[in-house]
């Protein structure tokens, strides 16, 4: 029977010992777990897998400063643009294994001209068939597209060199 609250109980149990740690694993540690990765070639690359790297929420929040920077044409959505510059901005920060920063963002929207007058004509019309719909979440695949759109090469330029190698 379990004794009542107000007897004292020792805090060291009767075996004098406190604290018992696991014993020690002999040899050293190997992935045997399903999902590990046990390529050493890091994260998987290819079709649909993206761009891992952390805090990757972070360039959401990155991006609401600059909406009011964005220079839209006719029928472009802002929601459409924000979205799709931030997959290009999360594959840049990836690319250098760090999290988004605004630099990033800077790069995805020069990059496509949207920091920028808005183009006319056929560039205008291909960009908005480019951006149609990736914020809904059934577009995983047409956000991909965007993403995969800019070399890795443009991606490590400046800001200013990057709006110079628009992809548009």
């Amino acid at each position: 029977m379990a004794a009542p609250k107000h007897v004292p109980q020792s805090a060291v149990p009767a075996t004098g010992r406190a604290y018992v740690g696991p014993r020690r694993r002999l040899g050293s540690w190997h992935p045997g777990r399903p999902g590990e990765l046990v390529d050493d070639g890091g994260q998987p690359r290819g079709d649909r897998l993206g761009s891992q790297g952390p805090d990757q929420g972070y360039a959401l929040r990155l991006a609401r400063g600059f909406e009011p920077r964005l220079r839209l044409g006719a029928g472009e959505h802002s929601a459409d643009v924000v979205v799709g510059c931030v997959g290009v901005a999360l594959k840049r920060a990836a690319l250098f294994g760090r999290a988004p920063m605004a630099a990033d963002l800077e790069v995805a929207f020069g990059v496509f001209g949207f920091l920028a007058e808005p183009p006319t004509g056929e560039r205008l019309a291909e960009r908005r068939r480019l951006f149609a719909g990736v914020a809904h979440h059934h577009h995983y695949a047409e956000l991909r597209r965007i993403a995969d759109r800019v070399p890795e090469g443009v991606l490590s330029l400046g800001a200013a060199a990057a709006r110079d190698a628009s992809v548009v």
